[in-house]
């Protein structure tokens, strides 16, 4: 916008404001991004090499925890935590009813059943007050999903799982750096998935993934597992997977991940920015923080009755939105056979329904933020 003069119009405004944007982030980093990437092409060494570990040390540090294992992407990471844990055939996963579909597919990979719970309505986050009700004798763990980047109430969602004997896996893919009475997401669980997938707040150039634990036992088994079930080349001790971390990815990582606090920083400006624009609006419902949760931002969800005409107008006027999520995973065909029908889980549905990302990135300006704030205004009338 404004590029060749180096002034901004007011009518390029009007455009292009993409739902995400990488241009700004990545020209902090280029630089750095491509020396890593020199480095890592002349060392010849390509597979689970030295930027593997570097980066596993760093995010295990950053996250307070003991253990990080570095995994193909994000849904790998959470099938493997499942799969160490014993999770399979014939037990239930309690997760969240509006997630994105990956939290069940890993349930399902281990040939286990996704037991869906609604969020709080509010918080978008699963229920801690509605969990126990799900717990059968089939109940083997429960995996809370950070959702939109907001912490779950993990106080709770342990104390629960404690007084059942359940395992917590955490689903961290929305919310890195995200905390709840000060703990760190994907430090509360038994063992815990994340995925580094470009959009996320901490995103590779590429899928990427990682597990993290303070079980020493559960980490062995993991690492094991990513790496056709072999610590040592040619000696395979149990029958493993293809599931590593890409090496340049853990390169790109390691540069990106020194940048987290920064861009989370913009990210809960932004979010500030829209909540003062937006607070007035008619009919729109803005985020909600729990107490004692922090909020990272991974999307900026509002909620409407009129989502899809809201969509329409603000494409119209060059305003790029998602929504995250349209069918929630008990109405998706690839459950069909769990038998769910529309009404099932009506507070998912609802969210379905009426939810509408608006774009957050770092780099946007609080200009921006007020030009969609007043067409939100004066679509809304």
């Amino acid at each position: 916008m404004g590029r060749k003069s180096g002034k901004t119009n007011k009518n390029d405004f009007k455009m292009k404001i993409p739902f995400l944007s990488f241009e700004s982030s990545n020209k902090q980093i280029k630089a750095e991004i491509l020396s890593s990437f020199e480095r890592f092409f002349d060392s010849s060494w390509y597979v689970l090499g030295d930027r593997v570990k570097q980066f596993e040390q760093e995010y295990a540090a950053f996250n307070n925890v003991k253990h990080c294992i570095g995994i193909s992407n994000g849904l790998d990471a959470l099938y493997l935590c499942l799969n160490v844990l014993g999770v399979g055939k014939g037990d239930e996963v309690i997760v969240p009813s509006n997630t994105y579909i990956a939290t069940a597919l890993a349930v399902s990979f281990v040939e286990a059943t996704p037991v869906f719970v609604e969020p709080n309505v509010n918080t978008y986050n699963i229920d801690p007050f509605k969990i126990e009700a799900a717990i059968t004798s089939k109940t083997k763990a429960i995996m809370p999903v950070h959702l939109y980047g907001q912490a779950c109430e993990m106080e709770l969602i342990t104390a629960i799982a404690k007084k059942h004997n359940l395992f917590v896996v955490e689903d961290n893919a929305q919310a890195h750096g995200a905390s709840y009475k000060e703990k760190l997401t994907a430090s509360w669980g038994d063992i815990n998935g994340t995925s580094f997938y470009p959009g996320k707040n901490l995103g590779a150039l590429g899928d990427a993934g990682a597990v993290t634990t303070d079980n020493q036992k559960l980490a062995i088994k993991v690492a094991l597992l990513r790496n056709y079930g072999s610590e040592k080349k040619y000696y395979n001790e149990v029958i493993g997977f293809n599931m590593r971390l890409d090496e340049c990815q853990a390169g790109f990582l390691t540069v990106k991940l020194k940048y987290l606090k920064e861009w989370t920083e913009q990210r809960q400006e932004i979010a500030g920015w829209y909540n003062e624009t937006l607070k007035d609006i008619d009919d729109l419902i803005l985020p909600s923080v729990a107490e004692n949760a922090t909020h990272v931002y991974h999307v900026y969800l509002i909620r409407t009755k009129h989502r899809d005409a809201l969509q329409k107008q603000l494409a119209d006027n060059g305003i790029g939105t998602l929504i995250h999520y349209p069918i929630p995973p008990h109405l998706q065909k690839a459950y069909h056979h769990l038998g769910f029908k529309k009404g099932d889980f009506p507070i998912a549905e609802e969210i379905a329904e009426t939810c509408l990302s608006l774009p957050i990135w770092p780099g946007l300006k609080k200009e921006h933020i007020k030009t969609i704030g007043s067409l939100i205004q004066k679509l809304n009338k």
